[in-house]
């Protein structure tokens, strides 16, 4: 499985960037996707989540500001963050498939990366 994760770059706060993850290699049919990011220096943490049906769960830190989206028919999951704040900087993550809470798994499939710097 390749997850390929573009839409980074650098932002004003209070701005907005919308992230792309495009998978290939296999059929997430069924599977939850999600975001995970990290920020130098910070362990890695969760972000937001897809079921298959379009349920979603955000992380507290992100909720009322980012939205998951994901198109089963072309196999791509979005993540469109707005109010993008200072502490939203770091390397955006895509990840299939994942536990709804974030968990992930030995098969978990993980995107390069793609940086979000946001200014103040």
């Amino acid at each position: 499985v390749q997850l390929q994760a573009s839409g980074g770059g650098l932002v004003q706060a209070g701005g907005s960037l919308r992230l792309s993850c495009a998978a290939s290699g296999r059929t997430f049919s069924g599977y939850a996707m999600g975001w995970f990011r990290q920020a130098p220096g910070k362990e890695r943490e969760f972000v937001a989540t897809i079921s298959w049906s379009g349920g979603t769960y955000y992380a507290d830190s992100v909720k009322g500001r980012f939205t998951i989206s994901r198109d089963n028919a072309k196999n791509m999951e979005y993540l469109q963050m707005n109010s993008l704040k200072p502490e939203d900087t770091a390397v955006y993550y895509c990840a299939a498939p994942v536990g709804m809470s974030g968990g992930t798994w030995p098969n978990t499939g993980w995107g390069q990366g793609t940086q979000v710097t946001v200014s103040s």
